[in-house]
């Protein structure tokens, strides 16, 4: 119980362009700490860019629905939302910004080369599904009943 509760506490409290920073960081850190892991690949500098522009075109797309449709983009207030939004992007992902995030760090990992730094890019993904998309659902759920049920059954997560 307490264990929970203690979870519960980090909900909703990072933003999660901090949180993809300090794993941005971490990853850097990784690979300079472990230089010897890095992996001996062709140039990744292309793959690299590419996802990276990929994910900064991701969010901003979910960004721009959010604000076509006149609701927030505050991630730490989702029960502030005062529309679904299900056009667009989010035809496709239920979470283009986070989405988009995460190919950045993607194209950040190819750049750097080093198998921790994919690794990174999992432990961002896993906060953010825990600590960020699940309380965020919670308050859509709340917000929009069955038409949230319709939409998550509909589209899925990430991808």
């Amino acid at each position: 119980m307490k264990w929970q509760q203690s979870v519960e506490r980090l909900e909703l409290k990072v933003p999660p362009v901090v949180v993809g920073g300090i794993v941005a960081l971490l990853m850097w850190g990784a690979a300079r700490l472990w230089p010897s892991l890095t992996l001996p690949l062709p140039p990744m500098f292309g793959w690299g860019v590419g996802c990276g522009v990929l994910g900064v075109l991701v969010a901003l797309a979910g960004v721009l629905s959010f604000r076509r449709a006149h609701t927030t983009v505050n991630p730490m207030q989702p029960g502030d939302a005062s529309s679904l939004v299900v056009s667009g992007i989010y035809r496709f992902s239920r979470n283009p910004m986070y989405l988009g995030m995460a190919l950045v760090l993607l194209g950040w990992a190819f750049h750097l080369a080093h198998p921790v730094s994919l690794a990174m890019l999992a432990l961002f993904v896993g906060y953010m599904n825990r600590f960020q998309i699940v309380p965020e659902e919670r308050a859509m759920q709340q917000l929009f009943g069955e038409q949230f049920d319709l939409y998550r059954r509909r589209v899925r997560r990430w991808l």
